[in-house]
């Protein structure tokens, strides 16, 4: 046997461990799991979408054991270790997290598996903690007033100048964001701030030439 056999069966024997029961690898994966419905809780309760996604959801939750039992794998053998980073550096995950606080979740997600499978599940503990107090703490915070959208059909291009001075009355801050003209009639767009709202849609039903004027709300970015 030469040399380097023998130090590569000591190399790898140091970074093989035969001591993960399943009792042991029951515990970590309850703990995680645990941990993970108490993101699936917090998301649920945070998150202020109009269209709920439970699916991504359960994901956080999955993903977070997911990630726990793969810990486990890499620290039993380093064999398994160099495989597992090479079976994911081909994967190629093609969906688009589009709103920052999904992907905050989904990287708290993988951090509370990668500590539960490290065995250091108080720092998984605490991160939750600490994460659940920060986000109530800035979500708390006041913001912005979100503007309203003010869509009106004037019969005349030429009546825009009395409408906009109409909503000036009733707004801190208006901006014109379309205007639409076919056969003389104009379509207009307007972002707005009002403080009476319902009695500044009755006064602007009630001018001449206002075929209809409708006001709705949006979950766009706030103007200051």
């Amino acid at each position: 046997m030469s040399f380097s056999d023998i130090f590569k069966g000591d190399f790898l024997a140091a970074y093989t461990s035969g001591s993960i029961s399943v009792q042991h690898i029951t515990a970590v994966l309850l703990i995680t799991a645990l941990i993970a419905g108490y993101i699936f809780i917090v998301y649920r309760l945070v998150t202020k979408k109009t269209f709920y996604n439970k699916s991504f959801n359960i994901s956080l939750a999955v993903i977070a054991v997911i990630t726990a039992a793969i810990i486990l794998a890499v620290q039993s053998s380093i064999v398994i270790s160099l495989g597992m980073v090479g079976a994911l550096s081909i994967v190629r995950f093609r969906t688009a997290i589009k709103e920052p606080m999904d992907l905050c979740f989904l990287f708290w997600s993988i951090a509370v598996g990668i500590c539960c499978g490290a065995h250091m599940a108080e720092i998984a503990l605490v991160l939750s903690v600490v994460l659940t107090v920060l986000v109530a703490c800035l979500d708390s915070l006041p913001g912005g007033r979100t503007p309203m959208i003010l869509v009106a059909n004037l019969a005349r291009s030429q009546q825009e100048p009395f409408f906009t001075e109409k909503v000036r009355e009733y707004c801190k801050y208006y901006k014109v964001k379309s205007r639409n003209i076919a056969s003389g009639r104009l379509n207009l767009v307007i972002e707005l701030r009002a403080m009476k709202e319902y009695e500044m849609m009755q006064a602007l039903e009630k001018m001449e030439g206002v075929e209809s004027v409708s006001l709705v709300s949006h979950d766009g970015e706030v103007t200051f």
